[in-house]
């Protein structure tokens, strides 16, 4: 018996029923704002999921007298009615629906999450006063459940998920989400796990012995540990664990994902993964988009019985 997949989050219930929570996707008007969609739509479609369009007009520092706000509100109404159009021709299966609201895309998507299974947005320019790259690092930071940033990537000849890791309960959390992402889409998984050790090391007062690989050594039992388990709940699942010491985590993983159908990384961790939401790293990250990527955030996931 599979367990349940960590993408089914928060499952209520209403009147009795199970009701799965949607799939909230950030819709613009750019060309990696659709493929967003098209993402989000298959991944709907394989996990019985709705969907719903989200389009933010930031009005609060717009001028109404000259019916400003009014013009925008209708742009963007024309632009979800477009988007759910397309998106319904691709699945039409998932149940869609659509929201305009109002205020910064970053907070609005934030505040979306608190009740949706995934948060998917695109990673180029379309929003106003920014661009997508910086509101996914926004909604990635504030977000309460895994937030997909997807890119224009041809996925052809493209295998395999990666996952970042070092050690951390966020991680090893992003770890068995990209497991039962990687069983479930019969793809394989690679464990990376990145430091870098600086040259030259200091070697006096250090016990004897290769210190560099001393240190490599401690981080292979991270990795060992990060995985434990994974093979008992996935026996058919390919897992290949990756140890890297020559380049930085944002380097290795950008690196390592050139070929990759999927990336995923914990939002929160220690040591040279500790600030990837908040500074270079995860610029590195999002700004140079390899493959689509998925945030995970660290929760307790809910089932219903």
């Amino acid at each position: 018996m599979q367990p349940p997949d960590p993408a089914l989050r928060d499952i209520s219930k209403k009147n009795g029923t199970a009701m799965k929570e949607a799939i909230v996707v950030g819709v613009s008007d750019s060309p990696s704002s659709d493929a967003a969609v098209r993402w989000a739509m298959q991944r709907a479609a394989a996990l019985k999921l709705p969907v719903q369009l989200v389009h933010a007009v930031d009005d609060r520092w717009a001028y109404d007298a000259v019916g400003y706000n009014e013009w925008i509100r209708e742009s963007g109404e024309t632009l979800l009615a477009a988007a759910k159009d397309r998106a319904s021709k691709l699945e039409p299966t998932v149940e869609i629906s659509t929201d305009l609201v109002s205020g910064g895309s970053g907070y609005a998507l934030g505040k979306k999450s608190k009740k949706a299974a995934m948060v998917v947005v695109g990673s180029g320019h379309g929003w106003v006063g920014g661009s997508l790259t910086d509101r996914a690092l926004q909604v990635a930071t504030v977000a309460q459940c895994p937030v997909a940033v997807i890119g224009e990537h041809d996925m052809s000849n493209r295998h395999g998920v990666l996952v970042g890791v070092d050690g951390s309960e966020e991680s090893t959390q992003a770890v068995q989400f990209a497991a039962a992402e990687a069983d479930r889409t019969g793809q394989e998984l690679t464990v990376l796990h990145a430091f870098h050790l600086p040259e030259p090391v200091v070697s006096r007062g250090m016990p004897p012995g290769n210190y560099s690989e001393l240190v490599a050594e401690q981080e292979r039992v991270v990795l060992a540990e990060t995985v434990a388990g994974l093979a008992d709940t996935y026996p058919d699942l390919a897992i290949h664990q990756v140890l890297e010491t020559r380049m930085r985590p944002a380097e290795a993983l950008l690196a390592h994902a050139a070929t990759a159908r999927l990336l995923v990384v914990g939002s929160k961790g220690h040591g040279a993964f500790k600030r990837l939401l908040l500074g270079s790293t995860a610029h590195a990250v999002l700004g140079k988009i390899p493959c689509p990527t998925i945030i995970t955030r660290l929760h307790t996931v809910k089932h219903s019985e």
